[in-house]
This record gives structure tokens, C-alpha cells and sequence, in this order.
């Protein structure tokens, strides 16, 4: 995986994390962000193919893969999306990029939203795949939705208990996320990149700093998110909104577009749409129509 791409771990955000990615290509930048359960080999197929014509670096998120792991917080600070930011902004200036396009996926779709508000002369592009906003998520849970995400409850109860219970069966439980929450099951995985995707989850410390992640978003991110709409802060650049025809996003009765236009600051730069066919994981469930997608916004 990631032919011609060279591998690098830097620590160059605020707080010291190691952050671990692979560059390569040339051409404009684009920063490529995964969500949870997996790492930066999810753009192991698309990479690349836009390294053709763009410099494209992939990094795994801090407290996944082999990023590091900050010291344990009371207020779950640590792993908030403000600070996963950070870490991804320092990360490209340290390779050279004060600009760049950034795409995110699930967890990356959201540091790249709050990326876009926290760093708003940085981001020249950004891309969120299968998500709503979280302050949307959380403000309009219902049967359904619940049932869909119940995860996020699961997560939130205090550690060790759902560290716990997954350590009982973790390869199994990854599975369950991986095949589950995707329109064409855990067949839709290369067996390279699951191999990744098990090697990492299979780690203790991996698996608490993932659900970390989580009880961040509860206990930071909410807040901040409602400090910037009140203060008026919205997405400056364009930004791309794609989702799984199948999957949870766009089954509800609001259309993910509707929703994300009053997010932007300027509406009529919002774009996108299902991709039909697809669950969560339309990157590896529709490669060829994602990178189709992100390649058309990037060179629009």
C-alpha cells in the first residue's frame, strides 16, 4: 500500500503528539483524514490516484494508529477535535503547507469542520464524508438514530467499563463495526487494509484513546461548536458533503445538504450528494465514485 508515498512521524502540534502519516505526489496539497475504527490506510486506494496531480498527505489522527497518545485529562481535552486540528495544521506547515485542501472521513470529517472554524486562513477546501454536524447529531436523536449510533452512548460511560467489555472479543467487535455499519459488509475491507485496521485495534491504549475521542466530543466539542455559531463563525471555503446512499446519514428526514448550508458562510459553496450503493465506509464501498467526486471539488 502507498507506493511511491514516504512515511514520516512528526511532532509539531502544540502539545507534542507524534503524528504519524505518509506524503506523496505533487501538485496543490490536500490533507486526507480518516474516522473511527480505522487509520490513514482507509486512502490507501484514492491516495494515489489524486497523487497524480496533487500532493496528497494521509496521517493518522492522534490516539489512532501509530500517532501517539496524550496524557490522560479529566475533561477529555486531549482529544477533542480542536486538538486533533491543531495537530494536523502543524503537521502541514511543518512539511511546507500554510494552504491546503482537506477531506475527512467519519472522526476526520469533523476535525476537518472544526479545522475550517478554528483555522479559517489555512483551509482552502474541505470535504466531509458521511457525517452531520455533531451539535445536529446530538439535538436530534431519535429511535432511529439512536439505534443507528448507539455507539456514542456506549462510549461516553466512564472508563474502564466499555474498554472492558470490548477487550472481551475486540477483533470480533471490529468486525461487527466494520461489516455492520457498511452497505456491502466486511467484503468491502481490502484484507490489506483490515489487516491494518486489526493490527491497530488489537492494542489496548489504541482502542481507550479511540472512545476518548468520543467522550471529548460530549464533553468539549458541543460546547465550542455552539460558542462559534453563536459568535457567527462559519465554514469559509467551499465544502463538498458526500454520504452513503445506504447508510444512516441521509435516512433521515433531513437532507444532509439542508443541513450543512446554514454551517457555511457563504451557503451557495456547499455541494453534493449520495452516493448510491454505499453505506458509511463509501470510500472503500465506492472508490471509483468518491474519487470522482473529491477529484471534481478539488479542481473546481
Amino acid at each position: 500500500m502507498f507506493d511511491d508515498f514516504t512515511a514520516f512521524d512528526l511532532t509539531a502540534g502544540p502539545d507534542g503528539v507524534p503524528i504519524h502519516g505518509v506524503r506523496g505526489g505533487e501538485g496543490p496539497p490536500v490533507l486526507l483524514l480518516h474516522g473511527y475504527p480505522q487509520t490513514h490506510v482507509l486512502w490507501h486506494r484514492l491516495a494515489p490516484e489524486l497523487a497524480r496531480t496533487h500532493t496528497v498527505v494521509c496521517t493518522d489522527l492522534r490516539g489512532y494508529g501509530d500517532s501517539g497518545r496524550p496524557a490522560e485529562r479529566d475533561d477529555h481535552a486531549g482529544y477533542s477535535f480542536r486538538a486533533m486540528a491543531a495537530d494536523q495544521v502543524a503537521v502541514m506547515a511543518e512539511l511546507g503547507f500554510d494552504e491546503f485542501a482537506v477531506i475527512g472521513h467519519d472522526r476526520g470529517a469533523r476535525v476537518t469542520h472544526r479545522m475550517t472554524l478554528d483555522h479559517p486562513s489555512v483551509v482552502t477546501r474541505a470535504g466531509v464524508l458521511d457525517i452531520m454536524p455533531t451539535s445536529y447529531v446530538y439535538s436530534h436523536v431519535d429511535r432511529r438514530l439512536a439505534t443507528a449510533y448507539y455507539h456514542w452512548f456506549f462510549y461516553l460511560q466512564p472508563a474502564d467499563l466499555p474498554e472492558r467489555l470490548i477487550a472481551g472479543d475486540p477483533i470480533g467487535y471490529l468486525h461487527s463495526l466494520l461489516g455492520g455499519w457498511g452497505g456491502n459488509g466486511l467484503a468491502a475491507h481490502p484484507p490489506e487494509a483490515l489487516a491494518a485496521y486489526e493490527r491497530a485495534f488489537a492494542d489496548p491504549d489504541v482502542r481507550h484513546a479511540m472512545l476518548e475521542d468520543y467522550r471529548a466530543a460530549v464533553a468539549v466539542d458541543l460546547g465550542l461548536d455552539a460558542e462559534s455559531a453563536e459568535a457567527g463563525v462559519r465554514v469559509p471555503c467551499p465544502l463538498l458533503v458526500l454520504w452513503g446512499g445506504d447508510g444512516v446519514v441521509g435516512g433521515g428526514e433531513d437532507d444532509p445538504l439542508d443541513v450543512w448550508r446554514p454551517h457555511a458562510a457563504d451557503p451557495a459553496l456547499v455541494r453534493g450528494r449520495a452516493l448510491d450503493g454505499a453505506g458509511h465506509f463509501l470510500i472503500d464501498e465506492r472508490p471509483d465514485e468518491t474519487l470522482e467526486e473529491i477529484r471534481r471539488f478539488l479542481d473546481g
